[in-house]
Formats: structure tokens, sequence, C-alpha cells
């Protein structure tokens, strides 16, 4: 059976005064390498690139590119509210040497198809290096279609993925199906993951899902199940998954949760968010000790 990809879209660790912490981030990164992912995505969603200026970003994409320094692939999100914006940074990430930019089209508006592939058009012409189209319409307000992403395939060789962030797990399979043909190195990524098996089963690369912050070992192991055809143990790990998801229905912002997780597990990063997300709460915690007690007992 075809083998997938864990990308994990790290969390971003900050200190108390709110301050990139480069040392938490760089603990972080050294617990995703050795459980073994296939990449990291930096400034994604769970990366809150939505609240970072952009002396942070910058700060946090040269700390993660030299301190990766090539052990695992990584990707860093150049999200910014114009064009401009995302293609300097990008450009900028891939001169550090990031292996792709992963980015999302201008948000807050939801935008008509024509707005939507012009500005992935301008920017994959202006960005020197690879890149991962990111879809996330319950953030931004508008879909990047299957049919947008072949129009632009069939004008940039620079875009070479794509993070399908969206509860139908048919709208992922419809864009596998409409670019294998044609661009079978494209690799298409669910954004939850809970759909990784059927990703990669339909076609699709893997997942670049947030429950491998915590939990990377899990997706490597499930990579390794598929590889043997070992259904028994896909299944249970599947159902493991299907109940790690409960962790982001804990809270609407998921990310204070997640990183508290990541705590509760022994990772050394401080409990804070960019403002205004706050911290996990005391009967948030209390849910999450109950996942996290279930998951001890189901452990494959």
């Amino acid at each position: 059976m075809r083998k997938g990809k864990i990308i994990t879209p790290v969390v971003t660790a900050f200190d108390a005064s709110g301050n990139i912490d480069v040392e938490g981030n760089k603990r972080v990164y050294d617990h995703l390498i050795s459980g073994g992912v296939d990449g990291i995505a930096v400034m994604g969603s769970t990366g809150e690139f939505f609240a970072m200026n952009m002396a942070q970003k910058r700060l946090l994409t040269e700390t993660a590119v030299k301190h990766i320094a090539g052990r695992t692939k990584v990707y860093i999100g150049t999200n910014c509210p114009t064009v401009e914006e995302t293609i300097a940074l990008s450009n900028e990430a891939l001169s550090l040497g990031a292996d792709a930019v992963m980015i999302i089209h201008s948000y807050y508006f939801a935008l008509s198809e024509a707005s939507i592939e012009a500005f992935f058009d301008e920017a994959a012409s202006a960005i020197n290096g690879n890149i991962i189209l990111y879809n996330f319409p319950a953030r931004t307000g508008s879909d990047l279609k299957p049919e947008i992403v072949l129009r632009l395939l069939k004008k940039h060789k620079n875009i070479v993925g794509y993070k399908d962030t969206v509860a139908e797990m048919g709208h992922t399979r419809r864009l596998i199906e409409m670019t294998r043909k044609d661009y079978p190195d494209f690799e298409v990524f669910s954004g939850f993951d809970e759909f990784f098996v059927h990703n990669i089963m339909s076609g699709g690369a893997g997942c670049i899902g947030g429950i491998a912050n915590i939990f990377p070992e899990i997706f490597v192991k499930w990579i390794k199940a598929l590889e043997k055809g070992d259904m028994d143990t896909i299944e249970s790990i599947q159902k493991t998954i299907n109940h790690l998801m409960g962790i982001y229905e804990i809270s609407g912002t998921f990310i204070p949760i997640i990183k508290k997780a990541m705590i509760l597990q022994g990772i050394q990063i401080e409990d804070i968010c960019t403002k205004p997300l706050l911290p996990a709460t005391e009967e948030e915690t209390e849910k999450l000790k109950a996942i996290l007690k279930a998951y001890d007992a189901m452990r494959v």
C-alpha cells in the first residue's frame, strides 16, 4: 500500500511576555523530529500566524530553518493580509533554505473565484520556489476549489501541494482525482487528522494535522501499518485518532488546548498564546485530561 506523509502544523511557543520563545520552539521541533514526522509546517493556523507581526514571523522563520537544518522538511506559512507581503516573506523564507512555503489567499472578505485565482497567480509568478496552497474556507470565507487549482497548475510549476482543511473528504478526493493523471507529483494533504488513511487510500499524500504536535509517533506507526497492509493496526489507530479528535471539540479556539496537551505530555513550553487567545481553563484542562487518560488505555 502507498506510503503517506505526516507533516505537523506546529504550534508557536511564546514566553510569558508574548515574545517568540526561541528555545521553546527549538524543543518543539526536536520533539517532532524525534517523533519521526516527514515535515514541519511553521506558522500555519495552529502556529498563530494571524496574530503575529512581521518581525516575529521573520525571527521564527530563521529559527526554524536554521535549527531544523535539513533533519526533516520545513515549510513556512507566509500568510499575510496582502499578496505583496506574502511574496516578500515567501522569498525571504526560501532564501534561508525553506523547502517550500504554504500560503492562503487573502482573508476577512469572502472572495470571488476570479479574485482567489488572481491572488495565487500573482503570488506564484513572483515566489522563487515551491508553494503549497492552503485551503481553509471556514476561516477565509471562500473555497479554493479544485477547478481553480487545476487552472493554476497549468500555469505554475512551482505549485507542488495543497492542504485541504475541510470537513468533507469528498472535496479533497475530487481534487485528487482531477489532478492525479496530469500532475502525479502534486501532493494533496488533508487538514484533519481523522482523514489521514482515507486521504492516502484515495491517492493523496497524507495529512497536515495538529494532533501530531502531541503524538507524532502515532502517525509514524500508522504509516508503517499502511506499508505492511496491517489492517488490524490501521483500524485500531483510526479509532484512537477518532478519540483524540475530541481535543478540537473542547474549545473552538483549539490552539491553547493543544499547547496544554503538549505540556501535560512533558514538552517544555509556556502556556501562552497570542492575544486575545487565553490559556486553557481549569474546566477545559479537566476535559483534556480525561481524553488523554482514555488514550493511554488505547495505546497501540
